[in-house]
């Protein structure tokens, strides 16, 4: 249907058509040069002449073409096939990809087809190879929903067991699919003799010298009267060392019981221990009767060193603040008597030192060679030059021999190094007074204080805590003496020393971590990757001005188990490097990354591992169930692979799946129509054509 309309009122055609012939009257009323001609000569090139300026005037007129433009929207059938482990293993693959094949050929002929492979990610067209790790059911239907919910979809066709270990539930969802969802139903639901070990719960991370829990869910059906025997090994590159073993009585055929099993962390570095069950014979699958996993133990110790002047409570409290964290050896020493060594300590804290009788000059130089950490805490009579020379963050100006102050603690807004609880920042103003020397307080250029003093009910801006690098080193300043009150009040108002431990804690870790300043450098997202998920590798490389470069190439060598060796080069970023090493067999992995800066010969080394995903193999009884709760969910049906070839009549009986047709309004104007400039030209060309040949040019 098309008509056409005008932006000025119709009639205004009629001026067109009278300005059309007052034209050609103008020109050919009285022509004398075609006198000779005949007079059906003249009519006719003042007819052109008249068509021509009345089409050309009308254009002027804005002349719009309304016309209806019908579409058609084929209808969708999305087919989504699982391709996880499981299906492989319970399933003859190649007759039944004979048959999905034919399916989607048999669709294709009258609908438009899209098809989905989905396991662990969702991925379109997918290759039929049945070897994800994992299957989430949930993310296809939402993909489905997502892409083709607005759609003229007809039906979504769901191949799959119905088991699936990532995501929701799909029939607790309520997705936007207004089409039917026929479910194809693979594997056996038949609950065979069968031995598993369900579930491992353990800590990701465990520090060395400390014991660690590993919990065991085991489950057995149909074996009731038979005994396995449950071990616990530890799996390294010689070979394996059995740690636990225990039997197991199975009482009844729908069996489960947990077991915990407790270790030691003797060993740094990522541990590979392998929990395995004997077999009770004639099992549908052994393959479930063994699992690994992988335990990060880390070597965090830290040895502290309590220096002090005297023997004094705050040490107590210092001393049992650490004591919670695990790993922290402590040691304490007092001034002209200490014969150790500072570099064996990651931290030291100097309590009431340097002072007036011992000025510790050597231990002093001993910290600032080997780049120890410090914390200071003063005394009220501390010697403010002494002070001075040993740090820069906080200097002060006071009377030697004068009496201290009692000062209170205020939080310092914006704090950044590192997080206070919110509980411990309601605490500390509560905290009783600790003495302050006297004095003025100044914090150095590079300091941040955390803590700031209030004499009284008066709130300075001298700095109570103060951190920060002193002389390239990180160190940190209490102001004051008297810190075992705030322990005690924190146990009397509280109940337990949280809000004091925290306080310590956040401070001597900061003062211990160290900045990596080794110009090559290689990091890992984290060092325990799934044998499914790619190993990515990051490296930065600084000149000597720490800036950052990539001009040099860099390699990486990595090393796994049996001595296998892959060789990288790594790809350049904007400025760094990056590496994308691929999937990995499983085990433990050690690489050495290699490069050359302005002559100079860098290397990094670290370890990862690679751990098994064997999640596939737990549960092997297909859920037919949830994919007829699906099926109705959504008004399909459920179907069995010898029933694929009766789909298309499904549908076409159903009468549900038809294409849709829109149509649309469209305006276009007049001018733009190719047919108008050749009409205006056949027009004014014929008339000149005839005006040339019989003698009017």
């Amino acid at each position: 249907m098309q008509n056409i309309s005008f932006e000025y009122p119709s009639w205004f055609l009629i001026l067109c058509a009278l300005a059309g012939l007052v034209v050609a009257l103008l020109l050919y009323y009285r022509e004398k040069t075609f006198r000779d001609q005949p007079r059906g000569l003249v009519w006719g090139m003042g007819l052109l002449r008249w068509l021509g300026y009345s089409l050309l005037a009308a254009l002027l007129l804005s002349p719009l073409l309304r016309y209806l433009q019908t579409d058609r929207q084929e209808p969708v059938i999305v087919l989504a096939q699982d391709v996880s482990e499981s299906i492989g293993m319970e399933t003859d693959t190649a007759a039944y990809v004979a048959q999905w094949e034919a399916l989607k050929a048999s669709l294709s002929e009258k609908y438009q087809v899209v098809d989905y492979t989905f396991g662990a990610a969702v991925t379109p067209g997918g290759a039929l190879q049945f070897k994800d790790k994992r299957t989430n059911l949930d993310a296809v239907l939402t993909e489905i929903s997502d892409v083709y919910g607005s759609q003229n979809l007809g039906a979504v066709v769901l191949a799959t067991d119905g088991i699936y270990n990532e995501g929701t539930n799909p029939a607790y969802r309520n997705l936007q699919l207004k089409a039917p969802v026929y479910t194809v139903g693979l594997g056996d639901t038949t609950q065979r003799r069968d031995l598993v070990i369900r579930r491992v719960f353990h800590n990701k991370i465990a520090y060395l010298e400390d014991r660690f829990s590993i919990q065991i869910d085991v489950t057995a059906r149909g074996a009731a009267g038979s005994n396995t025997r449950m071990t616990v090994s530890r799996v390294g590159d010689s070979g394996s060392k059995e740690l636990h073993t225990e039997n197991i009585s199975i009482n009844k055929n729908d069996f489960f019981t947990t077991r915990e099993v407790i270790l030691d962390a003797d060993r740094p570095g990522v541990q590979r221990y392998r929990i395995s069950l004997s077999t009770i014979g004639e099992e549908v699958s052994t393959a479930n009767n063994r699992r690994d996993i992988f335990i990060d133990v880390l070597d965090a110790r830290q040895k502290v060193l309590l220096l002090a002047a005297a023997p004094h409570p705050d040490i107590a409290a210092i001393k049992q603040a650490l004591a919670t964290g695990k790993n922290n050896e402590i040691e304490i020493g007092y001034a002209g008597k200490f014969q150790g060594r500072m570099a064996d300590f990651d931290l030291v804290v100097l309590h009431q030192l340097p002072s007036l009788k011992k000025n510790i000059s050597a231990e002093l130089s001993q910290l600032q060679r080997a780049k120890v950490p410090t914390l200071f805490v003063l005394g009220p009579n501390a010697p403010a030059r002494a002070i001075g020379q040993a740090q820069d963050l906080l200097s002060f100006k006071g009377t030697s021999g004068a009496k201290g102050n009692d000062v209170s603690a205020r939080t310092v807004p914006g704090f950044s190094l590192f997080t206070l609880s919110e509980e411990l920042r309601q605490a500390l103003p509560k905290f009783p007074p600790i003495t302050a020397p006297f004095g003025e307080f100044t914090p150095g250029p590079g300091a941040t204080v955390l803590l700031k003093q209030r004499i009284g009910r008066v709130e300075t801006d001298y700095p109570l805590i103060t951190l920060g690098e002193s002389k390239g080193v990180r160190t940190g300043v209490i102001a004051g003496s008297g810190i075992w009150q705030w322990r005690l009040f924190d146990h009397l108002e509280y109940g337990n020393h949280e809000r004091f431990d925290e306080l310590i804690s956040q401070v001597t870790q900061y003062l211990t971590i160290q900045e990596d300043k080794r110009r090559f450098r290689v990091s890992l997202p984290k060092n325990l990757f799934d044998e499914n998920e790619p190993v990515q590798l990051d490296a930065e490389l600084y000149n000597s001005s720490y800036e950052l470069i990539n001009e040099p190439e860099a390699t990486v060598l990595i090393t796994g188990p049996e001595g296998r060796e892959y060789n990288f080069a790594f790809n350049r970023t904007s400025n760094a490097y990056t590496l994308n090493a691929g999937t990995l067999p499983v085990g433990n992995y050690r690489f050495l990354a290699r490069t050359n800066s302005g002559g100079e010969d860098l290397s990094y080394n670290g370890r990862f591992s690679i751990q098994a995903v064997e999640v596939e193999r737990y549960a092997l009884e297909a859920d037919h169930g949830l994919l007829r709760r699906l099926s109705d969910q959504y008004g399909g049906a459920l179907l069995f692979p010898e029933e694929l070839a009766s789909l298309p009549g499904r549908l076409e009986a159903a009468g549900t799946v038809k294409p849709v047709l829109f149509e649309t309004v469209n305006t276009r104007s007049v001018v733009h129509l190719k047919w108008i400039f050749f009409a205006l030209l056949a027009l004014f060309a014929g008339e000149w054509f005839m005006r040339r040949y019989f003698g009017g040019y």
